[in-house]
C-alpha cells in the first residue's frame, strides 16, 4: 500500500522511538509506501520541504508556532494548519494516488485536507486513529462552554472528521463506547481499538551490552543517549549489568538506593490534575519508606515548583524536562509508575506514559476520573492500582499497600510487561489497521 500520515507532531527521525514512529516503521518494514506530513513550527526558522529518512518520506510543512507559545498564535497556527498542509501535499505530492490516509488527533481540523486526498485518492481509506476528543476536553478543563461559538465551531469540525473517516480507532474500550453514545451517526462498524503502542527495544543479549555501555556512561558523567536506548523491557529481571546501571542512575540523580521510587513523568498541565497531584504529595511528604520522582514540564510546572520550595520535603524530587533517553533511563531505575488526570475530565483518556512504564516492568497508580478506564483496566490485569483523582486518602492506601510489599509490585511488574506485550506492542495496532481495510476491501 502506498499510506500518506499526517501528524501535528514534528517528526524527524523516523528511527526515533515513539507511538507513531514505530507504528511508521513497522509499515515500511512490511513493504509499504509511507509518507508523513508533519509540521515544522515558525521558530526553527526551516522552510517546507520533502526528504527521504531510513526509507519513509518525510514532508515537512512550514507552520507557525502551534505548541508551547500564547494563545493567540497557537489558535491561529491551528485554523492555518489545514491549509498549510494541503497547499504543500498538492505542492510535492499532487502527482501521486494513495491507498491509506492516516492521522490522528489533535487536530480536528484536517478534513479539508482529508477531503482533497480522498478526492484525489477516490479508492484510499481514510483511518483516524483517535488520540484526543476536543472540544470536549476543552469544556471539561473550564477552557470555553458548550454554548460559546468557540465550541460550536470546534464540534461542527469534529462531527465533519468523523464523517470523513472510513474507520476510527481508540485508544481503550470507554474511548469506543463514549465515541459512539455522543456520536450516533456513526456507525459501530467502522469503530474499533488501536491503542497507543510501542516496539520494545533489543534483544536480551544487545540490550544487555548496552547496559555496560550505559553504566559506564553514567559512572564516567558523559551521555549515551544517541546511541544506546534504554533498557526498557527488562527493568526487574535479575541481570547484574541492570542492577549496576540502577545505582549508578540513582547515585546520578541524587536519589535514594534503599528505598522505592514512585516516579511521575510527562506533562504537567491542567489536564493531569496537578492541584491533586500536590493534596497526594502532601499525604506522604513526611514518609521516610519511600521516594516519589516527578519530571516534566507544563504550565502547571512552577506551582509545583513553589509547592516544593515552600514545603522542601526531603523524600520528594523535582525534576524539569529530561531528554528522551535520558528519562526513559530513568524510570527503568524506579519501582513503580503515577498517573494523574483531573477528576472534571467526562471524556476517558488513556495517557501514552502507561507504555514507558509497562516496558520497564513498573506496576502503576493510577489517580485518574471514574470516565477513564485505565485504572480498571489495570487492577483487572493485574499490574496497577486505582483510585479516583479526588481521593488522596485513598492514594496514600495504595502507597502503603505497595511499600510494605516490594515482591507483589515486582510480580504487579511483570504482569504489566506481559500485559504490554499483548496488548500494546506496535504490530498489534498494524494488524488491526490492516485487518479493516481488508474487511472493507471484501465488503
Amino acid at each position: 500500500m502506498k499510506i500518506i500520515f499526517l501528524t501535528l507532531v514534528d517528526i524527524r527521525d523516523v528511527e526515533a522511538h515513539g507511538i507513531y514512529t514505530d507504528l511508521m516503521r513497522k509499515f515500511r518494514d512490511e513493504g509499504h509506501d509511507v509518507v508523513i506530513v508533519s509540521p515544522r513550527e515558525r521558530r526553527t526558522g526551516e522552510a517546507t520541504r520533502l526528504f527521504d529518512d531510513h526509507g519513509v518520506r518525510i514532508l515537512a510543512v512550514k507552520t507557525l508556532n502551534i505548541q508551547k507559545t500564547n494563545i493567540v498564535e497557537k489558535g491561529i497556527g491551528t485554523l492555518l494548519l489545514e491549509r498549510q498542509f494541503c497547499k504543500a501535499i498538492q505542492k510535492h505530492l499532487g502527482q501521486e494516488q494513495f491507498d491509506l490516509i492516516l492521522y490522528s488527533t489533535p487536530p480536528i481540523t484536517f478534513s479539508g485536507v482529508i477531503k482533497w486526498l480522498k478526492k484525489h485518492s477516490p479508492k484510499a481509506v481514510s483511518y483516524l486513529m483517535l488520540k484526543d476528543i476536543f472540544p470536549q476536553n476543552a469544556v471539561d478543563m473550564g477552557m470555553f462552554s458548550e454554548k460559546s461559538l468557540f465550541y460550536k465551531y470546534f464540534r461542527n469540525q469534529e462531527v465533519e472528521l468523523y464523517k470523513l473517516s472510513d474507520y476510527i480507532g481508540c485508544m481503550s474500550p470507554a474511548n469506543v463506547q463514549f465515541l459512539l453514545r455522543h456520536n450516533p451517526y456513526i456507525d459501530p462498524a467502522t469503530v474499533g481499538l488501536a491503542p497507543n503502542s510501542i516496539d520494545l527495544p533489543e534483544a536480551d543479549e544487545v540490550r544487555s551490552e548496552r547496559w555496560h555501555q550505559q553504566a559506564d556512561a553514567v559512572s564516567s558523567g558523559s551521555d549515551t543517549s544517541e546511541s544506546s536506548p534504554a533498557p526498557s523491557a527488562s527493568a526487574s529481571e535479575p541481570n547484574s549489568q541492570f542492577s549496576i546501571l540502577n545505582s549508578q542512575l540513582r547515585q546520578k540523580y541524587a536519589l535514594p538506593l534503599g528505598k522505592p521510587i514512585f516516579v511521575y513523568g510527562g506533562n504537567l498541565g491542567r489536564p493531569q490534575g496537578i492541584g491533586f497531584m500536590l493534596e497526594c504529595m502532601e499525604r506522604v511528604k513526611d514518609r521516610g519508606d519511600c521516594h516519589f520522582l516527578i519530571v516534566g514540564s507544563g504550565t502547571e510546572y512552577p506551582k509545583i515548583q513553589e509547592w516544593m520550595e515552600r514545603e522542601k520535603p526531603s523524600n520528594i524530587t523535582l525534576f524539569a524536562r529530561l531528554p528522551k533517553d535520558d528519562y526513559e533511563r530513568l524510570v527503568a531505575a524506579c519501582d513503580a509508575g503515577l498517573i494523574f488526570l483531573d477528576h472534571r475530565f467526562t471524556i476517558p483518556n488513556f495517557p501514552s506514559r502507561l507504555l514507558s512504564y509497562l516496558a520497564c516492568s513498573l506496576p502503576v497508580v493510577v489517580a485518574s476520573d471514574p470516565n477513564c478506564d485505565m485504572g480498571p483496566i489495570a487492577e483487572e490485569a493485574g499490574f496497577g492500582r486505582f483510585c479516583e483523582s479526588n481521593d488522596s486518602a485513598a492514594f496514600a492506601r495504595i502507597i502503603d499497600d505497595l511499600t510494605s510489599q516490594p515482591e507483589k509490585m515486582k510480580e504487579m511488574g511483570r504482569k504489566g510487561l506481559a500485559f504490554l506485550k499483548e496488548h500494546y506492542l506496535t504490530e498489534h495496532t498494524y494488524n488491526q489497521i490492516c485487518e479493516q481495510i481488508r474487511l472493507m476491501d471484501n465488503g
